[in-house]
């Protein structure tokens, strides 16, 4: 019986995936085989040996170790586009409230309440404060073309907007999914210096961080408006808030509320709500289910942030997955073991990802002993067999 811990409460629609022959679900266990999370955050938790991975039900992990899991042999997944579609809606509204004063306008309705019959020439005389542009035939900048990215440039490109795109990473993929209309470019200054809109999606590292500062709002177009449904350590908070005090943006929409930002004259900000979807709580939760019972019962990797992908379907009597670090020699020590104990490896495949590299040999016969051999040499950090 394998034990998984769900350190937030996850969308039934995960949770019943999970063979209760096989699986205890809870909300409380000690010495867990696997862990389900959302937003929770696991820095101080103590990771027990017993642990195999973490399936965070979203797309960012900032809330995971992920160093001093890859140290300790632990997978972390995440699941890239299962909440795309909710982040992009919201974009869109942010783009919207961001220009026509919606929230400002309702808010200021509410305090006509009582006026009777004045009402209707008091909204006339009053609606003019709250006149905002269109958003149609406006330049929106798109920065990272990742899941959300991309559908976020595709939606605004349907309402009217010329888009700009800018991703050093985009894939294959990601540009096929690309509508023709956007324009691909290749810096973030082409970005500051033509677009009216601009709106974030790019994934928070050292490189990322405070990328929105001082500088980069001094080559944006005056009166821009900023919108951050990514991470909150993208923006300096400070930097955004003197440019809106100063006139060079009107507005800065964000889904990461800070002391600094609450209440800050041009700033609207919701309280974290981008996944906020049941839909979109349900896709996180089914895929984050599916990518551990695929692990732990067949070794698989699949949207895993700190191994490599890596599918291999079973022939022989048992597999042996062994995490380890990418150095070399590693492999001809593991084959070695299969070679010694007179055992024949049916398939094997391995790959790396940045320090770390992930094994799975096929292997013939019985499995007396394999990981404790395997698990003995020098630089691999796990080794775990699942048999037939």
């Amino acid at each position: 019986m394998y034990k998984i811990l769900a350190l937030n409460k996850i969308s039934p629609a995960g949770t019943a995936l999970f063979d209760k022959g096989k699986y205890a679900v809870s909300l409380e266990e000690a010495a867990p085989e696997a862990v389900l999370v959302r937003s929770a955050s696991m820095h101080d938790m103590n990771l027990n040996p017993e642990l195999l991975a973490i399936a965070r039900a979203g797309a960012g992990v900032n809330n995971i170790p992920v160093e001093k899991c890859s140290k300790a042999g632990i997978a972390v997944f995440n699941t890239p586009g299962a909440n795309a579609n909710a982040v992009k809606e919201l974009v869109i509204a942010g783009l919207l409230i961001s220009s026509r004063k919606i929230l400002a306008a309702a808010d200021w309705a509410k305090t006509l309440k009582g006026k009777g019959g004045e009402v209707g020439k008091l909204v006339e005389k009053g609606k003019s404060d709250f006149a905002g542009p269109e958003i149609y035939g406006k330049k929106l900048g798109v920065i990272g073309l990742g899941a959300i990215g991309a559908l976020v440039a595709n939606a605004a490109a349907s309402l009217g907007m010329e888009i700009f795109g800018y991703d050093p990473f985009l894939s294959v993929d990601g540009a096929l999914s690309l509508s023709r209309k956007v324009r691909y470019v290749k810096s973030t200054r082409e970005i500051y210096e033509n677009c009216d809109y601009i709106t974030l999606h790019a994934p928070a590292a050292a490189d990322t961080e405070k990328m929105i500062n001082a500088e980069a709002v001094a080559r944006m177009k005056k009166n821009v408006r900023l919108l951050n449904f990514a991470r909150g350590d993208l923006v300096d908070d400070e930097a955004v808030i003197g440019a809106l005090k100063n006139g060079g943006m009107a507005a800065y929409v964000t889904d990461f509320p800070t002391d600094a930002l609450i209440g800050a004259e041009g700033v609207i900000a919701v309280p974290h709500l981008g996944a906020s979807t049941p839909e979109s709580e349900e896709n996180c939760a089914v895929m984050a289910a599916r990518q551990l019972i695929d692990f732990i019962e067949n070794g698989n990797v699949v949207n895993s942030v700190n191994l490599p992908n890596l599918s291999m379907a079973r022939t022989g009597d048992f597999k042996v997955c062994v995490i380890h670090k990418n150095a070399d020699g590693i492999l001809t020590q593991i084959t070695k073991v299969a070679a010694d104990a007179n055992r024949n490896i049916e398939n094997m495949e391995s790959k790396s990802k940045g320090d770390y590299a992930y094994t799975v040999l096929d292997v013939k016969g019985k499995s007396d002993g394999f990981a404790e051999k395997v698990g003995g040499i020098d630089k691999v950090i796990s080794a775990r067999v699942i048999s037939k």
